[in-house]
């Protein structure tokens, strides 16, 4: 019904920067909350960013400064440009979306990840 697709993951030198995207599509009425997390091996699944409906933003403490989430509404993407990456940014990153699919239909909905990984 609701599909998230990301891209833009790679591999990238430490300093260097990318850009993830993740496009929402299905029978979307509406679409609050999205944001990005991330997952390195043997570790939990930890938030990076979020963002609102009307792009009001959180960041990680490790990510501030370095990152930066955006949005299209009309577009229903979300988009994440990482600069300065560190080793510690390796990880699968996940997009998610809090989905309202009708007046009486609304949860999170993810993406299936796409891996970023930072070399020395």
């Amino acid at each position: 019904q609701v599909q998230l697709v990301e891209s833009g993951g790679g591999l990238v030198q430490a300093g260097g920067s990318l850009t993830l995207s993740c496009a929402a599509s299905g029978s979307i009425f509406s679409i609050n909350v999205m944001g990005w997390y991330r997952q390195a091996p043997g570790k939990q699944r930890e938030l990076v960013a979020t963002i609102t409906s009307d792009s009001s933003t959180n960041y990680a403490d490790s990510v501030k400064g370095r990152f930066t989430i955006s949005r299209d509404n009309a577009k229903k993407t979300v988009a994440l440009q990482m600069n300065s990456l560190k080793p510690e940014d390796t990880a699968v990153y996940y997009c998610k979306a809090d989905v309202r699919t009708g007046w009486t239909s609304r949860r999170d909905y993810w993406g299936q990840g796409t891996q970023v990984t930072v070399s020395l």
